[in-house]
């Protein structure tokens, strides 16, 4: 069971990774002005467009898919997910603690996407470094012989 929520949250911030990083990288204007899509737009309020800015957060988030799809690829080797989860927790709770005290710039129903969509990758972090049964079970035997 644990391996396949590791693998769920892999994909799945893999995935939000990839269309943040590509979408920033490479088309940062437009990024900046429709982010997140759906006709919603979040940045603008947070300050003026900045090229720079906008291509290292896509690189940043293209460096997260690739550590995602990477780690999901190596689920079964020890230590791969939890080192992933452990750094995409980093990001992840910086970015949502950051944003929490941003919601004051948008609309009610902003306000509730950014909180649900930015928590939700902080628990899918948070999966993928809590240690499965098996390996904690396997490590305490081991280490009492």
């Amino acid at each position: 069971m644990k391996l396949l929520l590791d693998r769920i949250s892999l994909a799945f911030i893999g995935a939000t990774s990839a269309y943040v990083g590509v979408f920033a990288y490479f088309a940062p204007r437009t990024w900046y002005d429709t982010f997140p899509g759906l006709g919603l737009r979040w940045l603008p309020q947070l300050g003026p467009y900045n090229e720079h800015f906008a291509k290292d957060v896509g690189a940043a988030y293209l460096a997260f898919t690739a550590l995602s799809l990477v780690a999901l690829a190596y689920a079964r080797k020890p230590g791969v997910v939890p080192l992933a989860g452990a750094a995409l927790l980093v990001f992840n709770t910086l970015h949502f603690l950051y944003h929490l005290t941003m919601l004051h710039m948008y609309e009610p129903l902003d306000q509730a996407l950014n909180v649900v969509s930015l928590s939700l990758l902080v628990v899918m972090s948070i999966i993928l470094v809590i240690p499965d049964r098996a390996s904690v079970t396997k490590r305490s035997a081991a280490s009492s012989t």
